[in-house]
């Protein structure tokens, strides 16, 4: 017992100090930073980039609901989802990808770079590492330095076959050849990773009354327990944060605000005290249109 409680006091300050160094990181990029409570730890905002992060000592902790959680919610904000992390079982390599049910997952050090546009090129999949290719890419950059189809190869340790074939298409490659193309080229013939790009369409899904109301209504809706807010609903350029229960939440308010949100509480019994729209969940069940919606939320 004595041993567990160590390795969760160490786990806590790992996670304590990442996020520090990962906070400061993206406020020195420009980026508004919010802390949160629940799937993400983080919320940062420059412009039009939203990202979603949690910060993790070892994301092989994360179960799989958390996971499914922070896909859905960044999707309905049009946010990046990624996992910053030292270790997933393993120590995490540098400028490296490896992927948590389809999020990013990477370690500081990679984020930083990422963050000054210098983005990844090397994943971490079922076939180990590899590197994205471009062949197109390749046989300009082979031109453009007076190299021969022989020359590469002899550099490359492969025949002028593979050379022809590696031009000819996109291909991941193992990493000790991509190495030897980086050492001639940079990266400039790689695919590298964006990991700040869109994220595969969510299918949305909502089981309480107060998310089936919103649904009605045409708006997309994710349930996100655990966090500052209950119910996320989007619809078009209308993003609406609700809490359900009789108690407020500060955060909400600089969360909405960040998001470009509205920010909505659905009571049962007792109306909180609150600086945001308020309503008992018997009135907003009755709401027999979105245009009554929206008048609630800017009375």
């Amino acid at each position: 017992m004595e041993r567990e409680d160590i390795l969760a006091r160490e786990k806590a300050k790992m996670k304590q100090t990442l996020l520090e160094e990962t906070s400061i990181t993206l406020l020195r990029s420009g980026f508004t930073v919010k802390s949160l409570k629940g799937c993400f730890d983080l919320l940062a905002r420059k412009e039009d980039k939203i990202i979603l992060l949690k910060i993790i000592a070892d994301s092989n902790s994360l179960s799989s609901a958390s996971v499914e959680e922070m896909k859905k919610i960044s999707s309905c904000v049009d946010a990046t989802p990624i996992i910053i992390t030292e270790k997933s079982g393993q120590a995490l390599k540098d400028n490296v990808v490896y992927a948590r049910q389809g999020v990013f997952t990477i370690n500081l050090q990679t984020f930083r770079k990422a963050l000054t546009h210098e983005l990844p090129f090397v994943r971490s999949g079922k076939a180990g590492l590899t590197a994205s290719l471009d062949g197109k890419k390749l046989r300009k950059r082979r031109e453009e330095d007076g190299m021969s189809l022989s020359g590469l190869s002899r550099k490359l340790g492969v025949t002028k076959k593979m050379i022809t074939q590696y031009e000819a298409q996109t291909s991941d490659i193992a990493l000790q050849k991509a190495f030897r193309l980086y050492d001639l080229f940079g990266t400039d013939v790689f695919r590298q990773i964006d990991i700040f790009s869109e994220m595969d369409k969510i299918v949305y899904s909502c089981m309480s009354e107060v998310g089936k109301k919103y649904y009605q209504f045409g708006f997309k809706t994710v349930e996100a327990k655990r966090n500052v807010f209950d119910i996320i609903a989007k619809k078009e350029k209308e993003l609406i944060l609700t809490t359900l229960g009789d108690k407020f939440n500060k955060d909400i308010t600089s969360l909405s605000r960040i998001l470009d949100a509205e920010s909505l509480i659905v009571f049962d019994k007792r109306k909180p005290k609150a600086d945001i729209p308020v309503i008992a969940k018997e009135e907003f069940l009755e709401l027999e249109s979105e245009k009554e919606l929206i008048k609630v939320l800017k009375e």
